[in-house]
């Protein structure tokens, strides 16, 4: 299973905050900082450290965190084609803001003045997004491994399990918990969350950093196999993308399975696949341009 087309693909907010997390947790590597991160109640409630509340939001503690984590938000990536950047980067300042909240309520709760109670790294944003994607993204395949049933989901709940295990469960599990609630008051829409979002110029600085698309996508029919037009509804995608006189070619299976883990629907991401003659691209800007009208 994976989570679209490769590389980032109509998903410049995740790019940025993935190079972001990267940076910040390679410079206190090398500065063999690692052990001064981590939140505490001494750190909110007594030094006051405010340095610590911003830097466990980006940087992992170690590097085994690090790799698992840029997965993951890797993955993840597929919630922002899937919304727009301009809602996923509502739901990441929600998600992390949410978590962290709840997370200095917990600690204010705890009153350990010595342990440090929250690992550093954006747990919140990781497991706030476990909800979407166990709501949102269905199963493809299932099978069975000694008897066991799995799914093609199984592997990412194994990596989360995995981060929960590398980071300390004890330090990670508080934050892996408050992400999960802060995922969950977005799905519910609290203060109508869902529908808020930024400034166009907030989102669109982020893709005057993304990285230019390798090669010019191709002209896409909008015929099916059988000659007719297709019944998905989407005028304007077909001013976008003008049909040529032959005919479109059925899409494999392994490309309809793709649009399909990025929660769009069967029977429109195979039409939309027809559109663009097999194209997981450019089949994923129709679709994506589909549902912004």
């Amino acid at each position: 299973m994976n989570g679209g087309p490769s590389g980032f693909t109509n998903a410049p907010v995740t790019r940025a905050f993935i190079i972001a997390s990267a940076l910040f947790t390679i410079f206190f590597g090398i500065q063999g900082r690692f052990n001064s991160l981590g939140l505490s109640y001494q750190d909110i409630f007594g030094k006051l450290r405010l340095w610590k509340l911003i830097m466990s939001i980006f940087a992992f503690s170690s590097t085994p965190e690090m790799m698992f984590g840029l997965y993951l938000l890797y993955y993840f990536r597929v919630f922002e084609r899937q919304i727009g950047s301009n809602k996923y980067s509502v739901f990441i300042v929600f998600s992390i803001i949410t978590s962290l909240l709840f997370e200095v309520i917990s600690i204010a709760l705890l009153r350990d003045p010595t342990a440090k109670l929250v690992t550093p790294g954006p747990y919140g944003l990781i497991f706030a997004s476990y909800v979407p994607f166990f709501f949102d993204i269905p199963v493809s395949t299932r099978i069975r491994v000694f008897g066991i049933p799995f799914s093609d989901k199984s592997f990412i709940y194994l990596a989360g399990l995995q981060q929960l295990v590398l980071s300390s469960w004890k330090r990670s599990l508080l934050p892996g918990m408050c992400g999960i609630l802060a995922g969950t008051l977005y799905r519910l829409n609290v203060f109508y969350i869902r529908k808020a979002k930024f400034p166009d110029f907030i989102s669109s600085f982020f893709s005057r950093f993304s990285l230019p698309s390798m090669g010019s996508p191709r002209a896409p029919s909008t015929r099916s196999a059988g000659g007719n037009l297709p019944s998905y509804p989407t005028r304007q995608m077909e001013r976008n993308y003008p049909a040529p006189v032959q005919y479109g070619v059925e899409p494999s299976e392994d490309s309809i399975t793709t649009l399909v883990s990025m929660g769009f629907d069967r029977n429109s991401a195979r039409q939309a696949l027809v559109q663009a003659r097999n194209d997981v691209n450019v089949a994923t800007n129709i679709l994506l341009e589909a549902q912004s009208h």
